[in-house]
């Protein structure tokens, strides 16, 4: 316990520091743009309107040394979620009031005057960079308990829900979190045959993006509609949960049964109990989809966002299997424990890291083995690595060998890593690559 102790201390010292320097200065949030950040942009803005504090706040992908340089020099700067891998960068411009409150891998040194939140300084404890939020606003004000849900939206937005028992904040109890034990499809609360068909993690080949795979499936193990309604997850009885797993299993061996049942997590949002996973993958894929905004106003409550949001999710679910089948039926670089899948203009760049995760979690690949996806945006490449599995070989390490020659921004964590660089070093970037990932593999 004394890891989160030293933890919560920091919070405890950075948010003094925060009150004491916003006292006559407007603030700037810079937060990144996945799950994780926009619960954690929503969860400052919540707190800075009830302690009456101008600020403004922007979205972003990444953080580019061309947007640093822009930053302005007389206001806070609040980082949320990313900055971690850019202390290079926050130090060659003089910036002051440097704020961040981070997850992600440190591998730079920290220029002096800079705040800074991170486990990776405090016992690499396993925790959003939303719950970290949350800690923190609640040492500005201490009843923001209302806002605790979105913290919760965050963990499972990056995969860490495991660790939600591990915190002992009361996260949980604060936003009045029901659990429910189930099948870890989502969304739990919707019609089973809208789910399966969407599902892509565990991706069910014959099933995922197949209406007539799914009915098949149904048929087979005996759920049929009910009053002319296919029931949810959560409607299911035990017998049926596993009949429905076992099908599962069968159709994807490397799905395991002790992996697809566990803690089902519903929110209350609009007044409504609504799957967390669901609502994860909902505002990522707003942001995903340039409508970060929506994102934002959806973890805020703001009436007819829903439908609008439910709209944006229902597009790139369709747009995520039709990336699933190019990545499937396209030609890829492979090699001893790795694979390369260069989609170029094919997938939207905000969407390769997706499709890296859900090949990462499929049946396709051996535990262990490394997948790196790139996609073109603009006069650059997005990269995104992810090893199957989570255990193997450092992908962030990986990718920051070849960073440091070619040049680049990095961040991400040892099993989930991405990276950006120029398209002209596309082919210079595969090359090195390939002979990281080949001494990696004679190193093992």
């Amino acid at each position: 316990m004394t890891e989160t102790k030293n933890l919560e201390k920091e919070i405890e010292l950075m948010s003094k520091k925060f009150l004491d320097s916003s006292k006559d200065k407007e603030i700037l949030v810079i937060s990144h743009f996945d799950t994780d950040g926009i619960t954690s942009a929503a969860i400052i803005i919540g707190t800075l309107k009830k302690l009456d504090k101008q600020f403004s706040i922007k979205i972003i992908k990444s953080l580019e040394e061309k947007f640093i340089q822009s930053l302005p020099k007389d206001k806070i700067l609040l980082f949320l979620d990313l900055a971690s891998g850019s202390f290079n960068s926050l130090g060659k411009f003089n910036l002051e009031n440097i704020f961040i409150i981070d997850h992600h891998e440190i591998s730079q040194a920290i220029p002096e005057g800079i705040q800074i939140i991170n486990p990776e300084l405090n016992g690499k404890q396993k925790i959003s960079s939303s719950s970290l939020t949350y800690l923190f606003c609640k040492n500005l004000v201490p009843k923001i308990d209302t806002l605790a849900k979105l913290a919760v939206l965050g963990m499972i937005g990056d995969t860490l829900e495991k660790e939600i028992d591990k915190l002992n904040n009361g996260i949980l109890l604060d936003g009045e979190i029901k659990r429910k034990r189930g099948l870890l499809i989502y969304p739990s609360t919707r019609p089973l045959n809208r789910t399966l068909e969407y599902c892509s993690r565990p991706y069910i080949p014959g099933v995922s993006g197949d209406i007539k795979g799914v009915l098949e499936l149904l048929r087979e193990i005996g759920l049929n509609p009910k009053n002319g309604k296919y029931q949810s997850i959560i409607e299911l009885s035990e017998e049926e949960m596993e009949k429905l797993a076992t099908a599962i299993i069968l159709r994807n061996p490397k799905a395991k049964n002790k992996e697809m049942i566990g803690d089902i997590f519903l929110i209350k949002l609009f007044n409504k109990l609504e799957d967390a996973r669901e609502l994860s993958a909902t505002i990522n894929a707003c942001s995903r989809l340039s409508k970060p905004h929506i994102a934002l106003q959806l973890c805020m409550e703001i009436p007819n966002v829903k439908k609008k949001a439910e709209t944006i999710h229902a597009k790139y679910k369709q747009l995520i299997i039709s990336g699933l089948k190019f990545t499937s039926d396209s030609e890829k670089i492979s090699g001893n424990g790795f694979t390369i899948i260069n989609a170029k203009d094919k997938i939207k760049d905000t969407m390769i890291g997706t499709i890296a995760s859900i090949l990462s979690y499929s049946s396709l690949y051996e535990q262990g083995t490394i997948i790196v996806t790139m996609a073109y945006y603009k006069d650059k490449i997005k990269v995104s690595a992810r090893n199957v599995g989570k255990n193997g070989r450092n992908v962030r390490e990986i990718l920051a060998n070849i960073i440091e020659d070619i040049g680049g921004e990095i961040g991400g964590h040892e099993f989930a890593a991405g990276c950006m660089i120029a398209k002209e070093q596309e082919q210079e970037f595969i090359n090195l690559l390939k002979k990281n990932l080949e001494i990696e593999v004679v190193r093992v």
